[in-house]
């Protein structure tokens, strides 16, 4: 049955500001529009149901009823009070949005994609964290070394080119079905990892999964830019990535299973299983893109400057990126003797609180700016995290929260230009491509940790001289990329046709 509409009701005394406020049609969350003599229905926002009316009682006060249903699937429960206060009390016309919501005004479409595609990124960041987080504790079963696990982490990054097919067939016949399929394969996958008889079948497995996961994250990060107005669409990614925080929390959580036995690192894997219902979900709610329904050129050329650009920014940036996330379990418990409960504390928190800077870098990289987001916090970033392998104690924990920020901040900015640079038509395509440079990076740079290591060359001169990369990626980014903040993506492709504006 569907959800109740939600009621607010408030009275107000005959002339003041907020009686007279409440006989204008608003325009903040939602624009109205009048329907009969004292009552507002929804002209434009992201509400199923909503209507607002009004009562002149005989002392002429003004009783306002407004009664609503949002649609946002699965992150509902987040944004229900939030929504009620701004209801409540309406903010002027031609004012910001609260800090939380959306730059623009999303349709009930928008709404409903958003919240599908978010619960579709907590879905695959689990399968991308957690080979990396149990995988320290497999090589203790079955005897791996550090070369052995940095083998193991390069191979499952190489097997990105599975994604591959998946990214292509989303440009020729839909991101909707891509994305069904790739949620239902992907956590299927994922779980298999807690038969593993070793762990190279464990690293196969995952080859496999993660590979899934990252296809099915590229995709709902297109068809989130690609439904999005002009100026939320890095807001749009922020809150998939703050959904895909608490998806990569979901592992790190479970390490504690690892404490009840010396493999019980398997039961993280069957954890994926609780997915099943996103994928259900997302079969039953997600539509197609507008972008993609429009007609366009299927596979149109690339523009190779700007695929060179960001496949250069993505394999400077994963030189840094993929070891000192990948080696950050390893070190905190043969480095600094944490064991997996003290590495779930540590990870959480100081993780969980970063989170908090993609949603002020997603807002201010819709309305500031890409470009100055990303290099004013990532070399700064990069810093901080760097240093984390050289300290002990509280130290630690301070630059790995700070980091953690200052790259959360950076992340939606980034990330957008994926999207935005190219086609509807090879939109899909070209996000692999740049996705496949940037694991093919990480494996590198794995690799490579793990030799020095095998050759006892401490974590902290290693991380310290990749975190260059990091900052060699910014510059690129500040000096070359276009800013293509406030523009549609009809005007950053102009081979594309113009949508028609959504009601």
């Amino acid at each position: 049955m569907p959800r109740r509409p939600t009621s607010i009701t408030q009275v107000w005394p005959a002339g003041s500001p907020r009686a007279l406020a409440a006989e204008q049609a608003r325009d903040d969350l939602l624009r109205e529009r009048p329907d009969g003599a004292d009552a507002f229905e929804q002209a434009h926002g992201p509400f199923r149901h909503y209507r607002r009316t009004l009562h002149r009682g005989a002392d002429g006060a003004v009783t306002e009823h407004i009664e609503y249903r949002l649609v946002v699937p699965w992150w509902g429960w987040v944004f229900q009070k939030p929504f009620r206060k701004a209801l409540a009390e309406p903010r002027p016309p031609g004012s910001a949005s609260p800090w939380w919501a959306p730059p623009d005004q999303l349709t009930a479409r928008q709404a409903n994609s958003l919240g599908l595609l978010a619960a579709a990124a907590m879905m695959s960041a689990f399968v991308n964290t957690i080979y990396g987080q149990t995988a320290t504790f497999a090589t203790d079963t079955f005897g791996i070394d550090d070369q052995g696990l940095s083998f193991g982490g390069a191979i499952v990054r190489i097997g990105v080119v599975i994604a591959l097919p998946f990214a292509i067939l989303a440009d020729r016949v839909g991101r909707r079905r891509m994305i069904v399929l790739l949620a239902w394969l992907t956590p299927l996958c994922c779980a298999l990892g807690a038969a593993a008889p070793n762990f190279w079948v464990l690293t196969a497995t995952q080859t496999v999964a993660r590979p899934l996961g990252l296809g099915l994250s590229l995709l709902a990060g297109v068809a989130a830019v690609e439904d999005m107005p002009k100026n939320s669409r890095a807001y749009a990614l922020s809150m998939m990535a703050m959904a895909a925080g608490l998806g990569a929390g979901l592992p790190v959580a479970g390490l504690k299973l690892a404490e009840l036995g010396s493999e019980a690192w398997r039961l993280v894997y069957l954890l994926a299983l609780v997915y099943l219902p996103v994928a259900a979900s997302l079969g039953r709610r997600l539509d197609e893109t507008r972008r993609y329904q429009a007609v366009h050129h299927i596979a149109p050329p690339l523009n190779r400057r700007r695929l060179g650009l960001l496949a250069l920014v993505a394999f400077m940036s994963n030189l840094f990126v993929a070891p000192v996330s990948f080696f950050q379990n390893d070190f905190l418990k043969d480095a600094r003797g944490y064991s997996p409960g003290g590495i779930t504390m540590f990870t959480l928190l100081t993780a969980t609180p970063a989170s908090i800077g993609l949603l002020f870098g997603g807002r201010l990289a819709d309305i500031n700016g890409r470009r100055r987001v990303i290099i004013l916090c990532t070399p700064l970033s990069a810093v901080a995290i760097a240093s984390v392998y050289s300290l002990s104690g509280a130290p630690m924990w301070i630059a790995a929260l700070g980091g953690g920020l200052l790259a959360t901040t950076a992340y939606p900015a980034l990330a957008v230009y994926r999207a935005e640079l190219f086609p509807t038509g090879s939109r899909g395509a070209a996000n692999a491509l740049v996705t496949t440079t940037a694991l093919l990076s990480g494996s590198l740079a794995i690799l490579l940790v793990g030799a020095l290591r095998d050759r006892d060359v401490g974590y902290a001169p290693v991380m310290t001289a990749l975190a260059a990369a990091q900052v060699v990626s910014a510059l690129i980014a500040w000096r070359y990329y276009p800013e293509s903040a406030h523009l549609e993506l009809e005007q950053l492709n102009p081979q594309d046709p113009v949508l028609a504006p959504e009601d």
